[in-house]
């Protein structure tokens, strides 16, 4: 069994002082991803006995960046997903493990008055078939904040944001058009009916208190390694930031 986990750490110099070391080991995870480290090279020494990280940091400081920590050591690594547009802001990593490609997005926000959806809709696109790339040599496990509330299941209140970011109809479709090209959302598999769990609150309005939230972080694996999965959770009890991490468990060892 191979568990991961993923957590938006809004920060990680911030989160490191609220427990994210004892976070990291109670979690006890293969792969550990994180986004949104905000951090440069060497502005952070965070090590775990028997861990190795891999970091994409963005250029500008104190902006973006993602990270694995990993058990087992990769065949390859890779920063980025091959196209200059996207490949500035520190959004991806790949791990390519001998049975199974992982990846780690931090998946660009659309922003107030959707200035950047344009941008937004390119990347989609262009990640998509960098993940399709990936799926026809072996099975693809994604995780991250992919910034989009899927259903109106998976948010509080869909009504009142129908056109903010995250829950646009161009974004919402850009998602069913990964899910269709053959990807299985792990956690909504599993809990199909299941409503008020989320994984993002604002800091504003007591978001987080009232749980007015939004699922926007996942674990999403090929269908080829659908079969294999074990579990999936949503840790909501976990604070440090505004998103909450989450896990999956497979059948891969």
């Amino acid at each position: 069994m191979l568990k991961f986990i993923s957590w938006n750490v809004n920060g990680l110099r911030a989160v490191a002082g609220k427990g994210f070391a004892e976070v990291f080991n109670r979690l006890d995870a293969d792969f550990f991803c994180l986004q949104e480290t905000k951090l440069q090279e060497g502005q952070i020494d965070l090590q775990f006995d028997g861990y190795t990280a891999y970091w994409d940091y963005a250029e500008k400081k104190g902006y973006s960046g993602t990270a694995i920590f990993t058990r087992h050591k990769p065949l390859a690594v890779t920063r980025g997903i091959g196209v200059d547009e996207h490949d500035h802001e520190g959004r991806c990593v790949t791990l390519e493990m001998e049975r199974f490609f992982l990846v780690t997005a931090y998946v660009p926000n659309s922003q107030d008055g959707l200035r950047r959806l344009d941008y937004r809709m390119r990347w989609d696109d262009d990640f998509r078939a960098y993940l399709l790339r990936l799926a026809s040599k072996k099975p693809v496990i994604v995780c991250g904040d992919l910034n989009v509330a899927h259903q109106e299941i998976d948010l509080k209140n869909p009504k009142t944001n129908r056109r903010n970011a995250g829950f646009t109809d161009e974004e919402r479709d850009e998602m069913s058009r990964l899910l269709d090209a053959g990807f299985v959302d792990s956690w909504r598999s599993l809990n199909p009916d299941v409503e008020g769990v989320y994984s993002w609150w604002s800091y504003r309005f007591k978001a987080r208190e009232k749980n007015a939230g939004w699922r926007i972080d996942y674990f999403l694996v090929s269908a080829d390694a659908a079969p294999l999965i074990d579990g999936a959770r949503i840790h909501t009890d976990i604070y440090g930031s505004d998103h909450c991490p989450v896990e999956l468990t497979m059948r891969l060892d």
